[in-house]
């Protein structure tokens, strides 16, 4: 197989990908949550209660593909050319499939049909690990469903407001503002938040998993065999750092090492191998940023100004 013939097939395989995220995607919301008058956060929650504040003249797929063009727009003008032709596929395919999912009954968790959840509880909690697994393909594979994520990266390019704290503040007036309609009670609220909660940490584990980061103390007599195997057989860097044994009074060396959470296995089977005495404390670590790990991002405004700083020295 030449190696065009292979990018053409991954490229296809990354389009087969963002689809059935796509589609999955649509499908918490179809299935569990529209069907039920429950909303949750981000822009498919704002046209959700369009949709309920209209009794359903102005459906979802027409205020989703609206705004999203709007967003578009908006997001042109302010970054360039910079949302790429996976973002407008997945914007154009779920706007099509909120259009023609609504038309399949069988598929609305209510009574009578076969998907239906009597108890009101876990249809968020179902639609949200739904969302969040759709969402993540379709994240891997670099699309985007557009709508909160340029809304938030507009704002951080301008104000030194994080990303994550755009989409905390988005959602929590959306899902709030589903009070304003009639009929509704701070439980429908509550259950708006549990399916939020619910798609992002399902979001987070489906994309990081096995990539999240441990750090590791190692106490060890062999600490040299331990520290040249986990820098010259893992390719990963290990600091010695000095100490002392309290009770026997004596300078040791311990290890700190950052490891991929999938190469913790490997690790704690040499360590055993070459010592089974030593001692190991293992915690996760939240963020690691640099070489190996993840690139330190910061927001494009500070960013912009670090650059004309630059430019005017």
């Amino acid at each position: 197989m030449t190696p065009k013939t292979r990018k053409i097939l991954f490229r296809i395989w990354e389009y087969l990908a963002m689809s059935f995220g796509c589609l999955i995607f649509c499908l918490a919301w179809e299935c569990f949550i529209i069907p039920n008058n429950f909303t949750s956060g981000g822009l498919i929650g704002l046209c959700t209660i369009i949709q309920y504040a209209t009794n359903g003249a102005i459906q979802v797929s027409l205020s989703y593909g609206v705004v999203n063009v709007f967003l578009l727009v908006v997001a042109l003008i302010v970054f360039g050319a910079r949302f790429g032709i996976k973002t407008l596929y997945c914007i154009a395919l779920t706007t099509i499939l909120f259009e023609v999912l609504p038309q399949f009954d069988f598929l609305h968790s209510v009574e009578g049909n076969f998907l239906y959840i009597p108890e009101k509880l876990v249809l968020p909690v179902v639609g949200g690990l739904m969302e969040g697994v759709g969402l993540a393909i379709i994240f891997i594979y670099g699309g985007s469903t557009g709508g909160s994520d340029i809304v938030a990266f507009v704002v951080n390019k301008y104000w030194p407001v994080s990303i994550g704290q755009m989409y905390i503040y988005m959602d929590m007036v959306i899902i709030a503002a589903l009070l304003l309609l009639p009929g509704k009670v701070f439980a429908d609220v509550i259950y708006g938040f549990i399916m939020m909660m619910v798609s992002a940490t399902t979001l987070d584990y489906v994309m990081l998993g096995r990539q999240s980061t441990v750090q590791l103390l190692i106490f060890s007599e062999k600490y040299p065999q331990i520290a040249d195997y986990i820098n010259k057989r893992m390719d990963r860097g290990v600091t010695a750092l000095k100490a002392v044994g309290w009770f026997t009074k004596q300078d040791k060396q311990v290890l700190l090492v950052l490891l991929r959470k999938r190469e913790l296995p490997e690790i704690s089977k040499v360590i055993k191998s070459l010592d089974n005495k030593a001692f190991i404390s293992v915690t996760s670590a939240k963020s690691v940023f640099g070489e190996g790990f993840e690139e330190m991002k910061v927001g494009l405004y500070r960013k912009n100004k670090a650059k004309e700083n630059d430019n005017g020295e």
